[in-house]
């Protein structure tokens, strides 16, 4: 029984016994057969892998791979030891260059687990005449470096490297949609102990869009890049009259992607900046600025932005978008806004009116000598290229004439079309509202004015022109209405149609100026030697309007009717040449023993106009004084300036509506006599006026 038992229980004693030796055996199978392949490739350098290598990392690469020297792949003794000269990596085959990846020589040692676990670590690294090629596609949908068939493509990945000679490295990126193309070339980096020295430096040149530009950086903490660490970078680029300057700290050496970078831009013209990335904006004088940048994939957003352009302060914020059409989209604040500054809105260069004033800057953009408005073109091209959305606030304008603050402009361009919608400031305690759009789309442009001034004190509004604010209590409203076509202001204007009006409530006025343009010469005559020109002039009501046709202005009346005259003008203005052709003539009321009763001419130019006090109506009546006087006695002479004064007073409510010259009425209702004729082309009715002397060569 115990023979039995015993012969039962020894093979269950055994078989763990026969287990470990199966697993002794394979563990140093597996030693030996790890001891063989490191003793093959130790021996052999691992150069019969070669093609293997080329193979394999091309399939997973999707790539061809090439190694046109030596080739080593080995454990020496424990690191992988790498070498290949004339390796090359192919690009895909929609790039511009064939290779992505070039070098006459790499050599390194790489820690075998860092393959494994994904953090990549290089001990050491040489590398001799290496150039890499960084492109994204048209579609911008893939780059050459990203090794995957998905939408997009990721930032470069750098291994960590400890030590490391890098001699002759050149690096060229692609960005179609940015129009980018730059060629860089890195300094000599020579490292020992993990420690590459107090810097790396790199410098290139390039293009974007159609700008050449330079630009040099240097890493100033490239030790902490070999450790991952954090990465202090200072750049600067020059570019068409620019200096930009880039400083920051990077997480790797090739990541931006959400890094606060500082940035800070000077330059002649801030125009020319952003139009190297192909957006348009108008002129500025020298400036300054500085804000944060802050990229995340298309988007680069600036904050914190402050500085100057000219005399003018800016801030606010600015976010690129780099989509398949470019957008801004901005919020600005000023807190005082130069008139010089504000020239370029019109097409004036600022600096040339600084200099020389607004009709030599008018002469710059090609106008007509004594032309004011400028020829400047709309940038029709670069309208259509790009998208954006602006909100700016100016607190001030500094300006000598003109009293203007609080103005908040919307500006709205799509796919070419301009809005600046709603745009308003305050005037002289009075409120601007407006509507211009320029729509470039079709050809030539279609551009439209909508011009609201809501009532204003005209005693500060005209200051600066000479009316005494002190005991002015008139006031002015007006519109402008206008439709026109043309690539610039002048042509728009020149084509443009529809109507001008400002209308002058109940109120005083207090100057000297007003009395010249009643023209009772007689009571000025007085006034003067009795030295009391300061005192108040009381307008009923007034009106100052123009019927615009094909860029010509013709008065639709003008009636001013005040305490002592009704006041008609006649003429108008021509868009197309800047000429002024207006007679005003003063009624008197009430009888008058002095009044010259002759037109007060101005004309001229936009740019020069010429007041005619003297009229030859005016020395006819001098002319016929002078014939009674020799014929008869010298108080006959007085009779040629005697106005009987039955001038018929204004109904007022035609006049405050704004209406045209054809609506309006005496106060007992009968048509007005006085005004209409020869200021337009047509009556009302459509039949043709009596023909008369022609206006500015047309009417």
């Amino acid at each position: 029984m115990d023979m039995a038992t015993q012969r039962i229980e020894e093979p269950a004693s055994g078989a763990p016994t026969r287990r470990r030796r199966i697993v002794r055996n394979t563990l140093l199978g597996i030693v030996a057969a790890v001891f063989a392949v490191w003793l093959i490739l130790f021996i052999t350098r691992g150069r019969f892998l070669k093609s293997p290598f080329q193979s394999i990392v091309g399939k997973l690469t999707d790539r061809t791979v090439t190694v046109r020297g030596d080739f080593q792949l080995y454990f020496a003794p424990l690191n992988i030891k790498f070498l290949a000269e004339g390796l090359t990596i192919s690009n895909p085959a929609w790039a511009t260059r064939p290779n992505l990846f070039a070098a006459k020589r790499i050599d390194t040692r790489i820690a075998p687990l860092s393959l494994i676990f994904g953090k990549r670590r290089l001990y050491w690294l040489d590398l001799a005449d290496g150039a890499v090629d960084l492109e994204w596609n048209v579609a911008h949908t893939a780059n050459t470096w990203t090794f995957s068939e998905k939408k997009g493509g990721k930032p470069l990945d750098f291994p960590r490297i400890d030590r490391a000679t890098v001699v002759g490295t050149t690096v060229r990126y692609i960005d179609p949609r940015m129009q980018l193309l730059a060629n860089l070339g890195v300094d000599t980096i020579r490292s020992t102990g993990a420690r590459i020295g107090d810097t790396v430096g790199l410098r290139g040149d390039g293009r974007i869009r159609e700008t050449p530009f330079t630009v040099t950086a240097q890493l100033l903490s490239p030790n902490e890049t070999v450790a991952r660490g954090a990465n202090k970078l200072v750049a600067q680029m020059h570019a068409a009259h620019n200096v930009i300057d880039v400083t920051g700290t990077l997480p790797s050496i090739a990541d931006i992607e959400n890094v606060p970078l500082q940035t800070r831009a000077r330059g002649r013209n801030m125009a020319e900046l952003l139009g190297i990335i192909g957006v348009a904006i108008p002129q500025t004088r020298t400036y300054r600025m500085r804000a944060q940048l802050v990229k995340s994939g298309e988007v680069y957003r600036f904050t914190h932005m402050v500085g100057i352009a000219g005399a003018t302060d800016l801030a606010g914020r600015l976010t690129i978008t780099n989509g398949k059409r470019i957008h801004l989209d901005s919020v600005l604040a000023t807190r005082t806004l130069d008139i010089i500054d504000a020239a370029p809105f019109i097409g004036y260069n600022p600096d040339i009116v600084a200099a020389k004033g607004a009709v030599a800057a008018a002469a710059a953009t090609g106008a007509a000598p004594q032309r004011l408005m400028p020829d400047a073109q709309f940038p029709v091209a670069t309208m259509q290229f790009f998208d954006a959305d602006l909100k700016w606030t100016v607190r001030q304008v500094r300006s000598k004439n003109l009293p203007i603050s609080n103005i908040d402009m919307t500006l709205d361009l799509e796919r070419g079309r301009l809005a600046l919608s709603p745009l308003t400031f305050a005037m002289a305690r009075g409120n601007v509202a407006s509507d211009l759009v320029f729509d470039t789309r079709p050809r030539p442009s279609a551009v439209t004015y909508d011009i609201r001034l809501a009532p204003t004190p005209m005693g500060r509004l005209l200051a600066g022109y000479g009316l005494a604010e002190s005991g002015t209590t008139g006031t002015i409203k007006g519109r402008i209405q206008l439709a026109g076509r043309g690539d610039t202001i002048h042509d728009s204007l020149s084509t443009s149609k529809g109507r001008i009006a400002f209308i002058m409530p109940q109120g005083a006025l207090w100057t000297r100026n007003v009395q010249l343009a009643e023209l009772d010469v007689g009571t000025f005559v007085q006034k003067l030697f009795e030295d009391k020109l300061k005192k108040p002039v009381q307008v009923n009501c007034g009106l100052i309007g123009f019927t615009v046709r094909s860029g010509v202005a013709a008065a639709d009346p003008i009636l001013i009717d005040t305490s002592k005259n009704v006041i008609a003008g006649r003429g108008g203005f021509s868009f197309k040449t800047e000429a002024v052709d207006l007679a005003f003539r003063a009624d008197g009321k009430k009888f008058s023993l002095f009044s010259g009763q002759s037109p007060v001419g101005i004309g001229g130019y936009f740019s020069a106009p010429a007041l005619q006090v003297i009229s030859p109506q005016l020395l006819g009546r001098a002319g016929a004084g002078l014939g009674l006087a020799l014929l008869a006695t010298p108080p006959a002479a007085v009779l040629a300036f005697v106005d009987i004064g039955d001038a018929k007073s204004a109904a007022c409510g035609p006049v405050l509506a704004g209406a045209t010259a054809s609506a309006q009425r005496t106060t007992k209702g009968e048509p007005r006599d006085d005004v209409g004729h020869g200021t337009t082309s047509k009556a009302e009715d459509g039949k043709r006026e009596p023909k008369r002397k022609k206006f500015l060569g047309i009417f």
